[in-house]
């Protein structure tokens, strides 16, 4: 078996924030099918094992990688990749086409992770990002 339990999909998201906690709580109930393996970015060996991500990049935004060939997004192109991949996808999958949508849902991203403190998640949830580090990487 591999490190990922076979799972199409690897969601690392900050294990301290208790917004990202709970949302990958509700993403692991929904993923019916199991596509996803969800890891809280304080993993042992999750830096040998993603070498690509820096350490700031898992405290700045959700990272999702394609295990097959370790595409990774990041930010709202992350959480366009999680929505896609859901059973019930399809409901909000058609946003991201409108124009403009992706750097809407980028910018909204960056707004909610910079103001989670402030959004009753506790001031260990303070982040400062930068829109030019979101979007997609690949290795």
């Amino acid at each position: 078996m591999t490190a990922n339990g076979g799972r199409r999909y690897t969601v690392i998201y900050d294990g301290h924030c208790g917004m990202c906690a709970g949302l990958a709580g509700r993403l692991a109930k929904t993923d019916r099918r199991g596509v996803f393996e969800i890891v809280p970015s304080q993993v042992t060996g999750l830096y040998a094992r993603f070498p690509w991500i820096t350490p700031e990049a898992y405290a700045d935004s959700l990272q999702v990688v394609r295990n097959s060939d370790n595409r990774t997004w990041q930010g709202a192109a992350a959480v366009e990749q999680i929505v896609n991949e859901l059973r019930a996808g399809w409901l909000l999958s058609w946003i991201f086409a409108i124009p403009f949508a992706r750097p809407v849902a980028e910018h909204l991203y960056r707004w909610i992770a910079d103001h989670r403190n402030k959004l009753g998640y506790g001031e260990h949830c303070r982040v400062h990002t930068t829109p030019s580090d979101a979007g997609e990487k690949n290795s």
